[in-house]
C-alpha cells in the first residue's frame, strides 16, 4: 500500500540556515513578505537580522510581532486584518511552534476569509493560502514541516485541530544556532514534544516505511541529546541534533499523524493553559504505559533508538526501560504534576468527561493502537493528578 509523503518545496538546514531567506524569496519571484513572530524574537534582534538579509537582495517586509504562547482566535485576528488590509505575496514565520502555528492560520484567513472554526477538522484544507517561510528558534514542534495548525478557540476553550497542504510551508529554513539562547523551561518543554512526535508517529496506525525512517532517525537524534540542551544550552553539537531531530520528527507525524499523547494533551493546555509541550510530557509516560500491550514490538524500537534499551534486549525487557527512560526523563527534566502545575482540583475533576470527549473529537485516539473510549480517557487523566 502506499503512502502519499507532503513535504515543504524548500528544506535549508544547518548553521546560518536562516540568513538564506532573502535569497529564497527572491528565487521564488517574491517580493512583499509580512513577518509573523513574537517580541521576544524583536527583542533579541533576530527580526532585525533577518529584515536586514532580505534589504541586501531589495525585498522590504512589515511586521506583525503580537503572536502569544498558544495562539487563539483573537491573538491571530490583528494579523489576519493586516494581511487583508496589506498588499503581502508572503508570509515569514520566525520562532517557536506558537508564531509558526499563527502565521498558518493568518495565511488561510487572510487569503480566504471566514472564521478558524470553519477550518478545523474534519475539514481539509488543501486550498493554497500566502506562501509561508518557517524559521523555528526550538527544537520541538516540528511545525515547519508539517500540515498542522493548532489555534484555541478561548469562547469555548477548545484547541481546533486544523490539517491539509494549505498548512504546509512552502519552505523550511531550520538554524540551529537561533535556538541557543532558547531557556532551560522551554528546551525541556519543546525536546519532549519533538520525542512525543517521534514516537507516536512511529506506533500510529497511519505509519508507513517512510514514515518509520523518519522517527527512528528522529528518536536517535532526541534520545542523546535532551538531557545535555537542558543542563547546557551553549552545548552546539547537542543544540544540532536536537533541531535536525525535531524537523524528522515534525515531517513523521505530519505523514502519519500524531495519536492518543497529542489527543488527550490538547484540552489540558486549553483549560489550564498548560505549555502544549509541558502537556505532552505529562501524558507520555502514562499513554505509553496503556498503548505499549497493543503494540510492544514497536515500542520496543522506541526504547532502543532514544537509547533506553540495548539490542541485545527482549521486547518485554526493552519496554521495561523505556518506562523507566520515561519517567527518569520527567524527573530530571523536572516536568510538574498537574497539581503541582497549579491546576484547581475540584474543577479539573468536574470537567474530565469533556476534555475526554473533545480529545476523543480530535481525532487523534483513533491513530493511536490502543484506542480508549471516553471512561477509559477519564482514568487515564485521573493518573496525572
Amino acid at each position: 500500500m502506499s503512502a502519499k509523503i507532503i513535504l515543504p518545496q524548500t528544506l535549508q538546514v544547518g548553521a546560518g540556515a536562516s540568513t538564506e531567506i532573502g535569497n529564497i524569496l527572491k528565487s521564488m519571484g517574491l517580493h512583499r513578505p509580512l513577518i509573523v513572530t513574537d517580541k521576544i524574537m524583536v527583542q533579541l534582534g533576530y527580526i532585525s537580522t533577518v529584515r536586514k538579509h532580505l534589504n541586501e537582495v531589495g525585498i522590504s517586509s512589515e511586521v506583525f510581532d503580537d503572536t502569544v504562547p498558544e495562539p487563539t482566535v483573537r491573538s491571530i485576528q490583528a494579523g489576519v486584518d493586516k494581511v487583508r488590509s496589506g498588499n503581502f505575496d508572503a508570509i515569514i514565520a520566525l520562532g517557536g511552534g506558537s508564531p509558526i502555528d499563527s502565521a498558518k492560520a493568518i495565511a488561510i484567513l487572510g487569503t480566504y476569509g471566514g472564521e478558524m472554526r470553519d477550518y478545523k477538522f474534519p475539514r481539509i484544507v488543501d486550498e493554497p493560502g500566502l506562501p509561508i517561510f518557517a524559521i523555528p528558534t526550538t527544537a520541538g514542534t516540528g511545525s515547519e514541516v508539517t500540515k498542522f495548525t493548532i489555534i484555541t478557540d478561548e469562547t469555548t476553550d477548545e484547541k481546533m485541530l486544523c490539517l491539509g497542504t494549505g498548512f504546509m510551508p512552502s519552505a523550511a529554513l531550520v538554524d540551529f544556532e537561533l535556538s541557543l539562547s532558547v531557556p532551560a523551561r522551554t528546551t525541556a518543554d519543546t525536546g519532549i514534544d519533538a520525542l512525543t512526535h517521534a514516537m507516536e508517529s512511529y506506533v500510529s496506525k497511519k505509519a508507513s516505511a517512510y514514515t518509520d525512517t523518519q522517527a527512528i532517525t528522529a528518536m536517535k537524534l532526541i534520545g542523546p541529546n535532551l538531557r545535555r540542551v537542558f543542563h547546557d544550552g551553549s552545548d552546539r553539537e547537542a543544540r544540532e541534533q536536537m533541531m535536525l531531530g525535531s524537523t524528522l520528527a515534525g515531517v513523521a507525524f505530519s505523514n502519519a499523524s500524531v495519536a492518543l499523547v497529542h489527543g488527550m494533551s490538547r484540552p489540558i493546555g486549553a483549560f489550564y493553559h498548560v505549555p502544549h509541550g509541558l502537556s505532552n510530557a505529562m501524558l507520555l509516560p502514562t499513554v505509553t504505559e496503556y498503548s505499549i500491550p497493543a503494540a510492544a514490538e514497536r515500542y520496543a524500537d522506541c526504547a532502543r533508538a532514544i537509547g533506553a534499551a540495548d539490542y541485545s534486549d527482549n521486547t518485554k525487557q526493552a519496554n521495561q526501560k523505556l518506562m523507566e527512560e520515561l519517567y527518569a526523563l520527567n524527573d530530571e527534566l523536572q516536568v510538574p504534576t498537574l497539581e503541582a502545575f497549579g491546576v484547581d482540583r475540584e474543577h479539573f475533576f468536574s470537567n474530565l468527561e469533556t476534555m475526554a470527549t473533545q480529545a476523543l473529537a480530535s481525532g487523534s485516539p483513533s491513530n493511536n493502537p490502543r484506542i480508549p473510549d471516553v471512561d477509559e480517557m477519564i482514568e487515564l487523566y485521573k493518573k496525572l493528578w
